[in-house]
This record gives C-alpha cells, sequence and structure tokens, in this order.
C-alpha cells in the first residue's frame, strides 16, 4: 500500500531482504565501487523472477543496483532512465509496469540493458557488459552482504520527532468497504503485521510498502532542503552503514495508551472468575518490558492483541495450536517467557554459571512461584471479566523480593587451596573472593539476576552446582571422588569436574585462555626432572 499523499519518484527495484523503516540518516554519494570477484555488496539484486514462468535457461543476473544509481546521477539522470510511472508513481519494474509474457520481458532486459551498454562504450565511458556470458554467469561476480533493516524504538523516535508526532503519515489501516486506506488513532502497529513477504490479495508485500513510502519520503525531503534518510541500498543495508546510524539514548515511551501492568490470564471467562486454573495468574510489568526491548514484535509477533486470543488453553489454528501454557514456557523461542530468560542468560556476564546448571539443573516449584506470584495467605486477588487487572497485578508485583549480590565480604574464604595433582605440581591457590566479586559486579544492574536470583548464595551455586544455597556450601570433593565411580560413570572424577567447571566458564564468558602452569605452579623437582 501506498501512502496517499506521497506521490514521487521512487528509486527502487524489488529486492531480496527489505525494511520497515529507513535510518534518518545524511544522504550520501557512495563511489569507489571496485570489480573484485568474491567482492561483499549490499546492493546485490538477483534478476531470476523469470523462473516463475519456467525453468531458467542460464544462471540469474547479479545486478548491482547502487553502481547503476550512481552512473545515473553522474550524467544527471534519474529513476525514470529504468523505471516507468503511472499516476507519478514509479514501477518497481524495470521498463515496464506490467508482465506480459516470459519473452516479451527477456526483450525488455536483453534490448534496454545492451543498448545502454553499448551505447556507453561508444562514448568512450566504462560501460557494461553485452555478452551472455558476462551477465548470466555460473559463479556470480560478488556475494551479497545485505542486512535486513528495519525500526527500532531510537529509529522509530527520531521519524516521530522529525514529523512531529504525525503517525498518519506512515501508519494506516485498509477499509475493506471503501477500498481505501485510513488512519485508526490509537490502534498503530508495526508495517509487518500487515505487509507480509509475499504480496496477498489488497496488501503489497513488506518489500514494496516499505520501499515505496519510506525513499519516497526521503526523497521527497531531499527536495525541501531538509536533512534525509538514504535512498540507496548501501545506506540501509551495509553492516558499516547501520553501525553508523544515531542512537538516542533516552526515548520517551511510545504514546498508545497502551498499559502499565497487565495481568497474564487464560482468557476462558468462567476458569478466570472463579480462579480455577491450576496456577496462579502472572502479574506482568508491561512497561518495564517496553524498555528492555527494541521492538513490540518481540513478543508481539503476530499483531499487538494478548497472547491468549490466539494461545488458548485448547490451541487454536490461528496460534498453530500452541497452547498458551506452550507459548509462555517454550525454551528456545524469543515470543515465550522462559525462552527469552533463557536467551538472556547467554550473555558473557550471565552464561559462565547458566552454560553449565542448564544441563542437569531442575526447575522446582519455588521457581514458577517467580512468576505465578502466590497472594499472602487471607488475601484474595480478584481477576474476572469485571475486574481490575491491572491494579491485582500492581498489587500482586509488590509481593516480589529480589537479591542483590551476595554474603558479606568476611563470610567468603579469600582464597580455596585446591591440593589436588600434588605430585606434579604446587597446591593452586584460587582467588575464591576475588571472582565472586567479579560476578557480582558484572550482574548488579542485570534485572533478571536480581529478580530470580533468589538467595544470597544463587551466585554460589554456578559452581557448586549441586548444593543448597548456603554460605558454607560442601567441598566439592564431597560429590567428586578422586577417581571416576563405575555406577555413575556422568559424573567426572575431582580433577575432570575442576577443568570441566573452569575451562568450561572461561570459554562462555570469553576469559583469556590460560595454560596449565598459569594455575598449577609446576614443582621444582618435577622441572629439574624435565629439563634433564
Amino acid at each position: 500500500m501506498l501512502i496517499n499523499k506521497i506521490k514521487i519518484i521512487i528509486p527502487v527495484i524489488v529486492v531480496s531482504f527489505l525494511i520497515c523503516g529507513i535510518s534518518a540518516l545524511g544522504v550520501e554519494k557512495h563511489t569507489g565501487i571496485s570489480d573484485k570477484e568474491d567482492e561483499e555488496r549490499s546492493d546485490i539484486i538477483n534478476i531470476d523472477f523469470m523462473k516463475s514462468m519456467g525453468d531458467l535457461e542460464r544462471p540469474a543476473v547479479i545486478f548491482f543496483h547502487d553502481r547503476h544509481t550512481d552512473a545515473l546521477e553522474g550524467k544527471n539522470k534519474d529513476c525514470k532512465t529504468c523505471h516507468k510511472t503511472k499516476d507519478d508513481r514509479l514501477s518497481p519494474k524495470f521498463m515496464r509496469l506490467e508482465d506480459t509474457g516470459r519473452q516479451d520481458v527477456m526483450d525488455i532486459y536483453h534490448n534496454n540493458c545492451i543498448t545502454c551498454h553499448n551505447e556507453t562504450a561508444v562514448a568512450g565511458e566504462k560501460g557494461g557488459p553485452v555478452i551472455c556470458g558476462e551477465c548470466h554467469r555460473e559463479k556470480p561476480a560478488a556475494i551479497s552482504a545485505r542486512q535486513p533493516m528495519g525500526l527500532d524504538q531510537s529509529l522509530h523516535f527520531r521519524h516521530l520527532r522529525a514529523h512531529e508526532k504525525k503517525c498518519e503519515l506512515c501508519h494506516h489501516e485498509y477499509d475493506e468497504k471503501t477500498k481505501k486506506l485510513f488512519y485508526a488513532k490509537e490502534k498503530e502497529s508495526s508495517c509487518r503485521y500487515c505487509h507480509k513477504k509475499e504480496t496477498a490479495e489488497n496488501r503489497i508485500s513488506i518489500e514494496l510498502a516499505a520501499h515505496a513510502s519510506c525513499i519516497a519520503c526521503h526523497m521527497q525531503t531531499m527536495e525541501e532542503k531538509k536533512k534525509a534518510g538514504p535512498v540507496k541500498c548501501k545506506g540501509c543495508h551495509d553492516l558499516k552503514e547501520q553501525q553508523l546510524i544515531e542512537k538516542v539514548d533516552l526515548i520517551p515511551r511510545i504514546e498508545r495508551k497502551q498499559p502499565d501492568m497487565v495481568m497474564i490470564k487464560t482468557g476462558n471467562q468462567d476458569l478466570d472468575s472463579s480462579l480455577k486454573n491450576r496456577m496462579n495468574f502472572v502479574p506482568f510489568d508491561h512497561k518495564a518490558h517496553e524498555g528492555y526491548n527494541d521492538t513490540c514484535r518481540v513478543c508481539h509477533h503476530q499483531d499487538l492483541s494478548k497472547c491468549n486470543k490466539c494461545h488458548t488453553l485448547e490451541g487454536l489454528k490461528d496460534g498453530k495450536n500452541i497452547i498458551l501454557e506452550q507459548a509462555m514456557h517454550q525454551p528456545g523461542i524469543e515470543h515465550s517467557c522462559r525462552g527469552c530468560h533463557a536467551i538472556k542468560q547467554n550473555d558473557k556476564n550471565c552464561s559462565g554459571c547458566h552454560a553449565f546448571l542448564g544441563k542437569n539443573r531442575k526447575q522446582d516449584h519455588s521457581s514458577c512461584l517467580k512468576c505465578h506470584i502466590k497472594p499472602l495467605p487471607g488475601e484474595a486477588v480478584a481477576v474476572g471479566p469485571t475486574s481490575n487487572d491491572a491494579a491485582a497485578a500492581e498489587k500482586l508485583l509488590a509481593l516480589r523480593k529480589t537479591v542483590s549480590g551476595t554474603y558479606d565480604n568476611k563470610e567468603i574464604p579469600e582464597k580455596v587451596i585446591i591440593k589436588d595433582l600434588t605430585d606434579k605440581y604446587e597446591p593452586v591457590e584460587f582467588p575464591h573472593l576475588k571472582i565472586v566479586m567479579a560476578i557480582v559486579k558484572n550482574i548488579k544492574d542485570n534485572k533478571l539476576s536480581s529478580y530470580f536470583h533468589t538467595e544470597k548464595g544463587t551466585v554460589c551455586q554456578g559452581c557448586h552446582h549441586n548444593s543448597p544455597a548456603d554460605v558454607k556450601p560442601p567441598r566439592c570433593g564431597s560429590c567428586h571422588a578422586k577417581l571416576i565411580n563405575e555406577k555413575e560413570p556422568l559424573k567426572p572424577g575431582i580433577m575432570g569436574a575442576y577443568h570441566i567447571q573452569c575451562m568450561e566458564c572461561h570459554n562462555n564468558m570469553f576469559v583469556d585462555k590460560v595454560g596449565c602452569t598459569d594455575c598449577h605452579k609446576e614443582k621444582e623437582m618435577v622441572k629439574v626432572e624435565n629439563e634433564k
């Protein structure tokens, strides 16, 4: 769909990975394009759509869009050189408005491209290929380095600020009755909810919608002599260019009358009103989670409706038959609460402990109650069709108990002497307190850890993994014998336990690799013997 007010030439042809928004960078000319083999480029377009009309006779053509745009600019030509217009709008198709047939399309490409290349060469300028094999190459002349592009919170705010909160310039819905676009105030959502990967029914694809709206707006802004976003492929889809995009530190909350607090529940009114669920409902701090993520689509992956609209107790086709419990607890899925939290555990400051704990650790009932908060004894929290769920959620969230840090320094051993392998090495002097304090420092601002670390000794369980959270956990040798017990082949001996635990933690937390003698000081007697 196109914004009605924008009627301007759009310098695009269909591309592979497209955007939902473009950055508000200053426009620059990108020159110095090389002809190196295996060059990585962000403007590559595969001209292969004719395979929908039958098998291709030759390999697809690799087309460098920015190179051609730059060449046209150098001759004071514009996009109409290659793209026809209809109703003041530029067609994304090359030299045509519609596809009339396989042979017709092939002729359009061959006649126009080769003619232009020949004319360029006759003029004494560097021209493009004119022989079949120079365009239809078995080995592509370059590799696509195109990066996906979209609006994060920072980029969205910059557009909102630049357009003085005129959300209607981008956001619209389609009226089935009038067959027209309209703006629905306070119902704004992601472009990708309506515009899918492929054009369908009355909705054009996200690639067409993004380029039609975004680049056209950027060009119009340029004509008004104002700072505008990029209009070439590289400006949005090149990784280095993306890293130069200005980031706003303090981003105001999006104004859409969204709730501050939410009660996550089944959606079944009979169950909700009678509180007959097997688990307590989950109070959810919606406002806080908005700040943790770059886009609402992290959770609301299909639309901005409540989760239980698609994910019910029984499962619905619209929700791919994923029931509510699975939607909230599936590991490895970003949209799931548990899955998102687990992904956060991959952070280098967390993974030293969690990568190891996740293999064997069992969830107990107390961990469930960190989300499924239980009301205080004798206190009922009203939840139902007519209740104030936000107030109930806020009341329950106030019962949360967070833990920051660990035990007092005086309660933690400063050093631990590890005496295994003393036949070859001196005992290892393990800087226990120093390492504990480093871990605590790294996670002190991590809200997930402060909320889910239920005891002061929780951080100790990263190493003392099968021990209760206690200021004096048992020694490693209490569980790990000197040699592997044949009755418990999966439990390593004490030497293996130390090396697996320490080395895996170092690897996961990107600590500099160490050799044997960085921890184990070699005994003088052994050292002399080795030197002989």
